[in-house]
């Protein structure tokens, strides 16, 4: 019955998915006021926890990122310091014929 009643309020919002709000509503419709209050603090407590967890997770990506672009950059500048060690004794031997 209570499934019943949170489904009905995911229908006539369009959807087939219950959401938090389709349980609550159906929790006070069916009389259960006093779990309403503690559901949506620990609700309210476990998006937050989400929330810190997905920004710690792209912090950490952006991290790695820009520790892969510093890893590239400095291999490009070695790759360059090496052609022009090539070039320069190129043209040491080429001033010596």
């Amino acid at each position: 019955l209570f499934l019943t009643s949170a489904n009905n309020f995911a229908m006539k919002g369009k959807r087939k998915t219950l959401n938090a709000g389709d349980v609550l509503s159906a929790m006070e419709e069916m009389e259960f006021q006093r779990f309403v209050a503690p559901l949506k603090d620990s609700l309210e407590v476990y998006r937050r926890e989400q929330k810190g967890k997905k920004e710690a997770r792209k912090d950490k990506d952006k991290k790695t990122d820009s520790e892969e672009q510093d890893k590239s950059r400095e291999e490009e500048n070695d790759d360059d310091d090496e052609r022009m060690e090539e070039e320069e004794q190129n043209e040491e031997e080429e001033v010596d014929n």
